[in-house]
């Protein structure tokens, strides 16, 4: 007998195609990035499952990045030495791929893309616009980048995923995200959420806002999807960043959504949200393989 093909199953290959191309770029010759039981966490953590969730990766990954540029060291050393203004795209597929293959790929691919960053970390300096020098690889600095990545991620999986994860849950997330940033030379690495919280109010009397910050924000906000039947989505993912941002953050950013399109946003991303998972629910193609 032979088996009949699901009806959905050419809408599932259409989705997952597409948020395939999304994360990896065929002229590089990328593939999908696959699970193993050999990575440097086990498929049981919890940063498997905060991080195998597409959507709410994208938007928490969007909200670190506006929180990220608030620190001119930061931001300085994107504006001085990346070609985010030609390529911002290629820029956040190399930084989702990055995440991918430190959480869920062999243990060598992973231990091979951190030696990567910290090499290039080390060529990474210069003078930021008062003056003062700064370099990717202080630890300070790396620090800031780390806890705004790990509010972000968790922050979103909370809001459109798991709403009653528990506080034990949260920590252990932090803490497994925390030995990455430890092996990219990160310090302080807080090991609670509580921590993670305390950590950015230390960081709030060194973030400001300038020309530059308002380049890279219109930037982000103006760059578009290859195709145009995901500009709606890719609207709603920049919102519900704007959405999921601290209440300082959009005051400084000047950024903010309106109280009567809240409601509107939310449910239509975890819309988004359940119908991605709906696509990679087929045990053979697992959210990470993006």
């Amino acid at each position: 007998m032979i088996a009949k093909r699901s009806l959905t199953s050419p809408l599932k290959d259409v989705l997952v195609s597409r948020v395939r191309a999304v994360f990896n770029d065929p002229a590089k010759g990328e593939t999908p990035v696959v699970r193993s039981n050999h990575a440097l966490f086990q498929p049981e953590s919890v940063i498997w499952r905060v991080h195998s969730d597409v959507t709410t990766m994208m938007i928490g990954g969007v909200t670190a990045l506006l929180v990220q540029m608030l620190h001119p060291a930061a931001l300085a050393g994107v504006w001085d030495h990346s070609q985010f203004r030609e390529d911002m795209s290629g820029r956040l597929r190399r930084t989702a791929r990055f995440i991918a293959v430190t959480t869920f790929a062999e243990r060598e691919q992973a231990d091979g893309a951190i030696a990567r960053v910290r090499a290039i970390h080390k060529q990474v300096q210069g003078v930021m616009e008062d003056g003062r020098p700064y370099r990717a690889d202080d630890p300070w600095l790396l620090a800031w980048v780390h806890v705004c990545e790990t509010l972000g991620f968790l922050d979103a999986w909370i809001a459109y995923a798991e709403p009653y994860m528990t506080v034990s849950d949260q920590d252990q997330y932090v803490r497994e995200a925390g030995l990455i940033a430890k092996r990219l030379g990160a310090h302080p690495v807080p090991q609670t959420r509580a921590e993670a919280e305390l950590l950015i109010t230390r960081f709030l009397p060194e973030l400001r806002v300038s020309t530059r910050t308002r380049t890279v924000t219109e930037l982000l906000f103006t760059q578009r999807p290859a195709s145009l039947s995901a500009l709606p989505a890719h609207h709603l993912i920049m919102t519900a960043a704007v959405d999921l941002m601290p209440a300082w953050a959009k005051a400084l950013h000047h950024l903010h959504v309106a109280p009567g399109l809240r409601p509107l946003v939310r449910a239509s991303a975890r819309s988004v949200a359940k119908t991605l998972r709906w696509a990679f629910q087929d045990a053979r193609r697992p959210l990470t393989d993006t």
